[in-house]
């Protein structure tokens, strides 16, 4: 058996950390376009407590709404693996940190998110994530 590394698997791996790497911007900036062009345009954003958001507009809406009325500012996410072949989808699995307009940890939890590799390169395509809060 080789132990060759998947060029594919590193590149996907390199593509969602500078992905990762723009995600709060957005938020800091109030930018929802950094946010959304983080989504496949087939995607479906799975936070807890609501159901799955899978329409077109899904991204700008939960963009909206986390920025508005939960005040998210800023984050941080922490890649603890990444499966798969790479040729189509690629899973991520993580932690994340949510942070308020003074800098406060507010939030807390785990994700995977499942990513696609598009003609854009990759995107989220399932984002699911939970609350390590009640």
């Amino acid at each position: 058996m080789s132990a060759e590394p998947n060029l594919a698997l590193e590149e996907a791996k390199k593509a969602i950390a500078a992905s990762n790497a723009l995600y709060f911007e957005s938020f800091a900036k109030n930018d929802s376009s950094i946010f959304i062009d983080r989504y496949a345009k087939d995607c479906c954003i799975m936070a807890p407590g609501m159901p799955a958001m899978c329409k077109p507009g899904a991204p700008a809406a939960f963009f909206r709404a986390a920025y508005d009325q939960v005040g998210l500012r800023n984050g941080k996410f922490i890649t603890t693996a990444v499966y798969g072949d790479a040729k189509e989808f690629v899973t991520e699995e993580g932690l994340w940190q949510s942070f308020d307009s003074k800098g406060r940890l507010f939030d807390d939890g785990k994700f995977l998110v499942l990513w696609k590799k598009t003609p854009e390169g990759w995107k989220m395509f399932r984002d699911s994530f939970s609350s390590n809060r009640q």
